[in-house]
């Protein structure tokens, strides 16, 4: 089980692991190790509440397709473990900022005496650029 919150967790058949050969520049190793990992998660065959899904769902997200399947590519470590943990944590953190619901923001009025500090010194700042300007000779 790979815990999400603690409340939420998902079954670690869920995901889909496969260990791919990374892109860019290697060296001695770079056609023979597959150390980048692809992980795929169905949103809609997982164990989340439906109210979840339909959140993950419909998220603007360029690594979730057409189908319901959100793709994860990790390829910055150099090992295929630390990429494991880093394509979890991101999904993890993908479901965690998509299902949270945000509060809704409450009005609130300025006190009165906050009003007075602005005020007194917007008049303070009045005075300042009042004593800049030239003095007439009448």
């Amino acid at each position: 089980m790979i815990q999400i919150t603690s409340g939420m967790s998902i079954a670690e058949k869920e995901i889909e692991l496969q260990a791919i050969r990374a892109q860019g520049s290697g060296g001695q190793n770079v056609n023979k190790v597959s150390s980048a990992i692809h992980l795929r998660f169905d949103v809609q065959a997982s164990s989340l509440t439906d109210l979840m899904k339909s959140r993950l769902l419909n998220c603007r997200d360029s690594r979730l397709t057409s189908d319901g399947v959100m793709v994860i590519k990790a390829q910055q470590y150099r090992t295929q473990e630390q990429n494991r943990e880093d394509a979890i944590e991101r999904l993890k953190e993908w479901i965690i900022s998509n299902t949270t619901v945000q509060k809704k923001r409450r009005a609130t009025r300025v006190s009165r005496a906050v009003k007075a500090r602005r005020k007194e010194s917007k008049q303070a700042n009045s005075q300042r650029k009042q004593q800049r300007k030239k003095v007439s000779v009448d």
